[in-house]
């Protein structure tokens, strides 16, 4: 049996990455990976067991590395300002630091293997975000709102200005750049939204 090479393997990684966001995965293939790898079929099968078993992997290994940061000096009871500015710090800086993994992402989540993936996961870190939602409602810190409005609107504007910032542009096609000024600008405006 032949054995695993790690750099192999997270070429082929980055490599089905790349194929993914540029393809879809309706377009991704074991033998255009393997060509795109450098490597034979065959070694792709040392690794992963067919095409849907590399496609959760990978999945799977971008959730948990995204949520594992969104945890770094985290904690569900700190007070709603703080926690929530926190998880903006990290989610921009793992976002803008990995933005090929988070178009992946993107694209997985939106495929027939999301509901797999992400309970693969995210499950303490949901648990934890959870806490914090309810602990934030509960010292009325803030307002009472359900989970998926909180979601939006925690979140949303976040993510908008990180799209935009991935695409260089914003809406109007003119070149965009975010900064900490207009991270913490759109951040102002959420805590207003959401705090008494």
């Amino acid at each position: 049996m032949r054995t695993r090479d790690i750099n192999k393997q997270d070429l082929v990684k980055q490599k089905a990455i790349e194929m993914i966001v540029k393809q879809g995965i309706e377009g991704f293939a074991m033998n255009r990976l393997a060509k795109e790898s450098g490597v034979s079929v065959a070694t792709l099968y040392i690794y992963y067991t067919d095409k849907e078993d590399l496609i959760k992997k990978i999945g799977i290994e971008i959730g948990k590395n995204f949520f594992s940061e969104m945890m770094k000096d985290f904690s569900a009871e700190m007070n709603f300002v703080d926690g929530l500015r926190k998880q903006w710090e990290n989610r921009a800086k793992f976002m803008m630091n990995n933005m090929n993994e988070m178009a992946c992402w993107e694209v997985l989540q939106n495929s027939s293997h999301s509901d797999y993936i992400v309970q693969e996961s995210v499950e303490d870190f949901k648990i934890i975000m959870i806490s914090f939602f309810e602990n934030a409602i509960n010292r009325k810190e803030m307002i009472p709102v359900s989970k998926e409005v909180f979601w939006s609107i925690a979140y949303g504007p976040l993510y908008s200005l990180l799209r935009f910032h991935n695409k260089g542009k914003s809406m109007g096609g003119f070149p965009f750049t975010i900064t900490p000024e207009i991270q913490n600008e759109a951040f102002e405006l959420v805590i207003k939204a959401l705090t008494p």
